[in-house]
């Protein structure tokens, strides 16, 4: 039964009671004016941690300078054409190049427009108060997104060089476009709710809808320029030597100089709660980008099976995209993910632990980030430390690179993508099964977009 409203409510002697305990504590002042000073991040860091997390590893990958997604929200995207671009370094001697995230910001943002109206159409027989059309509203669209939509994106409108589509203001700076783009967006779904109130026939609703969508497309080019159709790919390797390629398509770029079969790799997630058993699949209800394109589906896995296999990719040679809850106990100008970063229980107290998956059920934690695995340092088989590929520029960590603690990937990571030779038949098997759908606004479904 809940308890009576008004036996809760607090008493002048419970206040007073408080208080008393406070005043007893010894340090209670101590505390208190290093708070007040210095906040709780810097009063709790544990500088212990500093030594634990060098950054030293047993399996180090030379992937070159860090990327820099600056004021935007791209950090998914830059992480997947960062994997790519190793790869492509490797192959094509670049150490320096970088691949357009512009470009594929383009169409994911046009791809979003149009999976929004589909997602508004889908629902446009529920009251506006309803949970799905609420959840839709709130966030039209947004700078984030996941491993899949990233393929999709790549399958239906191939990559470019960053030399071929730099950043705009607006790529770089999105927050006015976002704006823009989401105002615009609940402008049309009022006109899409009101057509098929009206019982408008499908060629009229579709017609609205082409025009709507060539309004996104006119304030795409306006913010971010005009996509590349055709180009020629112009560069000196690490050796001096001069390259021209000329006539290319994006998908023929891609094709010649990436060349991976997106489908190879899955998206493998830890998620340890009582709706999600392991060894299966999941996808999330109104997830994606691209209508008729790649889904969203996640295979999940123990945290054990889940670290073998990033290991495995590692030990190839191939750097792994991971998704994790960055925020939590990390220090982002050393670059230090790690659970003893900072002691706040100790400093205030109290016991603020909770399970990965009480965080996950309560909302207290999800994915949030999205950064590359380019190394692990492994003490007899054993993994202790990752090294990270951040995109965040090279003025934070080691020029940009962090060091995250075996014991901190066990708590606030909650996804990579392997190549899924890695897989047993039996995971295979599990993953190859038709996904479990899960509710729009379920952590599984939470974007990467720090």
């Amino acid at each position: 039964m809940p308890q009576n409203s008004s036996n809760a409510a607090i008493s002048s002697d419970q206040i007073s009671r408080y208080q008393d305990q406070f005043n007893q504590r010894k340090d209670a002042q101590v505390i208190e004016r290093a708070l007040t000073h210095q906040g709780i991040l810097a009063t709790s860091a544990d500088y212990a941690s500093d030594t634990d997390m060098s950054p030293v590893f047993s399996i180090d990958l030379d992937t070159g300078k860090v990327a820099n997604q600056k004021q935007s929200g791209r950090c998914w995207m830059f992480a997947a054409l960062n994997t790519m671009r190793h790869h492509l370094a490797d192959l094509f001697k670049l150490s320096d190049f970088e691949l357009s995230q512009n470009y594929t910001f383009f169409w994911d943002k046009f791809e979003k427009a149009n999976y929004f109206y589909q997602n508004v159409l889908n629902t446009a027989d529920q009251p506006l108060d309803s949970r799905k059309v609420a959840f839709l509203m709130t966030t039209p669209q947004q700078d984030g997104g996941q491993w899949d939509m990233l393929c999709a994106i790549i399958e239906k409108y191939g990559i470019v060089p960053k030399s071929v589509m730099p950043e705009t203001y607006s790529s770089s700076k999105s927050a006015d476009l976002n704006k823009v783009l989401n105002k615009k967006l609940r402008k049309d779904a009022v006109t899409l709710r009101k057509l098929s109130a009206e019982n408008a026939s499908d060629a009229d609703i579709a017609a609205a809808r082409d025009t709507m969508l060539g309004e996104v497309y006119n304030i795409l080019c306006y913010t971010l320029g005009e996509p590349t159709q055709t180009f020629d790919f112009e560069y000196r390797d690490d050796d001096h030597n001069y390259h021209l390629d000329k006539d290319l398509t994006p998908k023929s770029f891609y094709d010649k100089y990436v060349g991976w079969n997106l489908d190879d790799y899955v998206s493998v997630i830890n998620a340890p709660t009582a709706d999600k058993p392991y060894n299966k699949t999941y996808t999330v209800e109104m997830l994606g980008n691209v209508l008729g394109g790649r889904e969203v589906k996640h295979l999940n896995l123990t945290m054990a099976d889940f670290k073998a296999l990033a290991i495995k990719q590692l030990q190839d040679g191939q750097s792994v995209w991971f998704g994790c809850d960055v925020g939590q106990s990390s220090d982002r100008q050393k670059g230090i993910m790690d659970l003893n970063a900072y002691n706040k229980n100790e400093l205030l107290g109290t016991d603020l632990t909770m399970t990965k998956a009480e965080r996950l059920d309560y909302a207290e934690s999800l994915m949030t980030h999205a950064m590359v695995l380019t190394g692990v340092d492994l003490v007899d088989g054993k993994p202790t430390k990752w090294k990270v590929e951040n995109s965040w520029g090279d003025k934070v960590g080691t020029k940009g690179f962090f060091v995250m603690s075996d014991r901190w990937m066990d708590e606030f990571c909650y996804q990579v993508v392997v190549n899924k030779k890695y897989l047993s038949d039996d995971l295979l098997k599990a993953q190859a099964e038709e996904p479990t759908v899960l509710l729009p606004w379920d952590p599984m479904g939470a974007l990467a977009a720090n």
